[in-house]
This record gives C-alpha cells, structure tokens and sequence, in this order.
C-alpha cells in the first residue's frame, strides 16, 4: 500500500472523521468562511456550528461588520462553538498567510476552508472597464485561488485533543475547500459579461485543484448558485454592484414559477445546507465537482414548451 494509500484508509478510518458521530459530523472543525457577515456567509457559520464545528473564523473585509452580533446569535444556539470575527482582505495574500497562521497558532489544525465571495460589477460591457473586469477576476477568483495554495499544508496536520469545547484529536490528514460562486461559473447571460468572466475562473480554480491537491488528503469543490434570496432589494445599479448574487426582486414571482423547476428563488440556509456536505465525510469521494444549487433553473432553461 502506497503512503497516500494509508493516508486515505487512516482519514477513512478514524471516528474523528465519520459523518455519523452523535456529537455531529463536524465536531472539532476548525473552520474558515469568508464573506461571514452577508446573508450566504452567515447561514454557512451557523451550519458549519449546527454539526459541532469547535471555531469558525468568520471573516470578511470590513473591519467595521457586526462580529459580535453574528457570535452572538450563533452561540445561543450553539454555545460550544467559538466563533471568531477576524477582519480580513479576501484578495490579499499576506493577510490570507496571517490569518492561516493565527488558526495554527491558536488551535494547531484547519480542516474546513469556505470562500464565500462575490462582485457583480456593470450590468454590461459597454459600461466595463479594464478595471471593472481586474476587480470582478480579484473578488470572485483571488480568494479560492489563495485558499487552494496556501490551506492545504495547515488542512494536513494533525493535532491531539485540544483543551477546549468540542474539541476533537486530529488523526489524520483532512481538509475540504468550498468555494461559492454563482451559476454564471457555468452558464452565460448571468448579470454582466464581468461577473460570468469572474465566476468561470473560480470554478477554473476548483477543477485545477484536483490535480494540486493530489496526495494531500484535501479536497475542493464548488456550489454554483442559482438565484437567492438574500433578503435585499437594491435600488439602483451601482448598488447592485457590489452584490455577490442579483437581488431576487429582480425575477418576479411569475419568472421565477416559469423558469426554476422548484417555482421560487433559494434561501441562503439552502446554500449553507450544501457547505455542509462538501465539508464532511458524507462527501468523502467527491473532489473538482460542481454542485448547482439553483432549484433547477439550470436545466429549465431555455425552457422548451412540447408540442
């Protein structure tokens, strides 16, 4: 049996690793989402704490977001999970080293790294510039592409049990890069010519990964979404620039019963829900997939009426 032959039989074998633990099929994570304090980004931190994540580092770019509210309504519910709200630039290189360093440091593993970001940039490509189109490719790619360089080497060691809650020993390689982008990774004709751009490297980031990551007992995927509801109505253009994902005011309930099979926009949790499952040992033997979460609009679409 080859060295990554026993890695892998180890990572399948070891109890800290098995979806069907009682105390949940995250307990003792040590977690990184970024882009914590959207609407996406905070249904994933409470997911991630709903299975026994012991930290989840939430962050996000800004250092004024509400941190403490998000800990806050996170530890009701969870009380054992720490959640740490850590400002942090998602297209700077030294900050993603600084941020993989503090995790080490402080909790000697990282298993679960989520890279939630997005810019939707101009509505056309008239009205986009060379720097319209940098900045789509920093936001939406950059971020998975620091995660699948820099992460792996922290996701492969491992750590005995550490004195905290839900604290779980490490014994064994394990990591799992998640990166959310949107359906505009797949399909064209998504928002602006900028964000489907943007959106196809970051699945390009994801599938390249598999080859990367061979050896190393990590894995990467993608879940592409569909339209979501996050909660915002946007009112001008440039407002919904800055979006990772078109506000779903833009789709009226008659659109959305005509072209998504499930006849209503997602919910962030629905996003969430899949985190959950690329993070665990339920998704053990998926790697480079995409996951469409879209309510079926992908297939719908262009919708063919039989005669």
């Amino acid at each position: 049996m080859s060295e990554q032959q026993a890695k892998s039989e180890a990572q399948l074998d070891s109890e800290h690793f098995s979806p069907y633990r009682a105390d949940g099929k995250l307990y003792g994570f040590v977690c990184v989402v970024t882009g914590a304090t959207q609407p996406v980004g905070k249904a994933i931190v409470a997911e991630l704490a709903a299975h026994g994540a012991a930290c989840i580092y939430a962050c996000s770019s800004l250092p004024s977001e509400p941190y403490a509210e998000l800990a806050d309504a996170v530890n009701a519910q969870f009380p054992n999970t720490k959640v740490i709200g850590y400002p942090y630039k998602i297209t700077s290189e030294e900050d993603t080293l600084a941020l993989i360093d503090d995790v080490l440091n402080t909790w000697g593993r990282l298993d679960i790294w989520t890279s939630s970001s997005g810019l939707l940039g101009p509505p056309s490509i008239t009205s986009t510039s060379p720097h319209d189109l940098l900045n789509a490719f920093e936001t939406n790619a950059m971020p998975a592409f620091f995660a699948l360089k820099y992460a792996p080497a922290a996701m492969q060691k491992t750590t005995p049990k550490g004195n905290y809650a839900n604290a779980a020993p490490k014994d064994a390689p394990y990591g799992s890069i998640i990166v959310v982008t949107s359906v505009a990774a797949t399909n064209g004709g998504v928002w602006s010519p900028a964000f489907t751009m943007a959106s196809h490297a970051a699945l390009g980031v994801v599938r390249s990964g598999v080859l990367v990551l061979k050896g190393t007992g990590v894995r990467i995927n993608a879940i592409t979404a569909g339209q979501i509801d996050v909660g915002v109505d946007l009112g001008s253009s440039k407002d919904m620039q800055s979006g990772q994902f078109p506000p779903a005011s833009l789709q009226g309930a008659d659109v959305q019963k005509r072209t998504i099979g499930l006849e209503r926009a997602g919910r962030p949790e629905e996003v969430a829900r899949a985190v959950g499952f690329l993070a665990s040992g339920f998704s053990s033997y998926v790697t480079g997939s995409e996951i469409r979460v879209d309510g079926g609009a992908g297939v719908m679409n262009p919708l063919m009426v039989p005669v």
